[in-house]
């Protein structure tokens, strides 16, 4: 299984939007285009496919633990934080 396959399979699986997998991936200061997102989902001999790195789903998975957990303690994800309405 690919870092692709992976990527797919959690936005069918939690019902993610690119616009929303932008964002979370933004909330550990990373940044993906909309457009380089979709290349990640396209098949692999689609001549715009690119092969989604480890970097990129590593973030991914970090800004998804602070999307559904909130943020860390003591973290200085102050911008995550002003935008939970608690």
């Amino acid at each position: 299984m690919t870092n692709n396959d992976i990527l797919k399979k959690l936005r069918v699986a939690l019902h993610l939007r690119n616009d929303q997998i932008v964002e979370i991936i933004q909330l550990v200061n990373f940044k993906v285009t909309i457009a380089e997102l979709g290349a990640f989902f396209r098949r692999e001999d689609h001549p715009n496919y690119k092969p989604c790195g480890d970097q990129i789903l590593r973030n991914f998975l970090n800004g998804l633990i602070i999307h559904l957990r909130g943020p860390i303690e003591g973290s200085n994800n102050e911008e995550y934080k002003e935008n939970l309405d608690i």
